[in-house]
């Protein structure tokens, strides 16, 4: 061994041993004051989950309400997926919350929603207040327990419900990209780099249909497919410099969110429902359409109704507000606890 390699074998020994230290300062075996190892990393607050057809759900919300059109009520089945597609990783590819994302849908395009997806607690309730197992508040105040009362008619039926669901999942419709490379051949300390990318297509697409319950009819039917697209870029330039060796690269690459697909075929697939229903002529609807001016609860989030008259101060507009509520960026609650 020369004496001269000698010292930079401690320099790289001294530098690994510091990454050694400054990566075991980042986790402690102690619990901190917090009562937590590490603390959690991000600080993203949580923001609301349009597409490009939420405004027109808006603005079908809004057609209702400017013309007094009542809507009827709505009901989601199983909107499931037929794919059978398994990821790498051993589960779903598409997702299962189709049924879901229509609820969401619906409310944004102001339907009047009835619960037929789960129904295990309203179920189970009925089950018990049939064998007179829930006591609810009588006219006497907290003393006065009366159990409740199982009435006729008292659960609103359905006018139509929307089942369906995600048909195809078709992979690489088209793909390309380019891999280039070069250097000095002849120098002593030769310089190459090199460049590639990729990009490839795939696609999904749903089929649903409205049934109107009382006849089961099947009165509206939609079959949509988007595309999906995916691509990855990379560059690297390895070098010789002085005796060292340099290899450096970095890439980039990302894929169109497969289940935000999903949820635009849905919501595309709502609009034209809700355009039928509500008797709209089309997208010219949303050329006069506006905010409520008593504070509308449609918005990019879904629909509610308010349990008090405050939709003044909160209402489908503010619930969209990615500071509100937050410790760090509302001034209202940061620093209270």
């Amino acid at each position: 061994m020369s004496v001269g390699s000698l010292p930079r074998r401690l320099r790289v020994a001294g530098l690994a041993c510091a990454a050694a230290a400054l990566l075991s300062g980042c986790i402690s075996a102690s619990a901190g004051p917090s009562g937590q190892y590490a603390s959690p990393i991000g600080d993203a607050p949580v923001t609301a989950n349009p597409t490009p057809y939420s405004a027109a759900l808006y603005c079908m919300a809004d057609y209702a309400r400017r013309y007094s059109l009542p809507s009827p009520r709505i009901a989601v089945g199983r909107i499931s997926d037929y794919t059978g597609t398994v990821s790498a990783d051993g589960g779903r590819q598409v997702t299962g919350g189709a049924s879901l994302m229509a609820n969401t849908a619906l409310a944004k395009a102001g339907a009047h929603i009835v619960e037929r997806y789960d129904t295990s607690v309203s179920e189970l309730e009925l089950r018990y207040a049939n064998n007179r197992l829930i006591g609810d508040e009588g006219p006497g105040g907290p003393g006065d327990t009366q159990y409740r009362r199982i009435l006729a008619g008292q659960v609103p039926g359905s006018d139509f419900y929307i089942v369906g669901g995600i048909t195809e999942v078709n992979y690489n419709i088209r793909s390309g990209g380019f891999d280039l490379a070069g250097g000095q051949a002849t120098s002593q300390t030769p310089l190459s780099a090199a460049f590639a990318g990729k990009a490839y297509v795939m696609n999904i697409a749903i089929d649903l249909r409205l049934v109107q319950t009382t006849t089961m009819e099947v009165v509206d039917v939609v079959s949509y497919q988007k595309q999906i697209i995916g691509r990855e870029i990379s560059a690297g330039v390895f070098d010789f410099l002085n005796g060292n060796v340099f290899d450096i690269s970095a890439g980039e690459g990302g894929l169109e969110p497969v289940q935000l697909a999903v949820r635009a075929l849905i919501e595309r697939a709502t609009v034209e429902f809700m355009a039928n229903l509500y008797g709209a002529p089309g997208p010219e609807i949303c050329l006069n359409a506006g905010p409520d001016p008593l504070g509308g609860t449609v918005g990019p989030t879904g629909g509610y109704y308010p349990a008090y008259p405050n939709t003044d101060t909160n209402n489908g507009a503010t619930r969209a507000d990615p500071s509100r509520w937050h410790d760090s960026r509302d001034s209202a609650v940061r620093g209270r606890y």
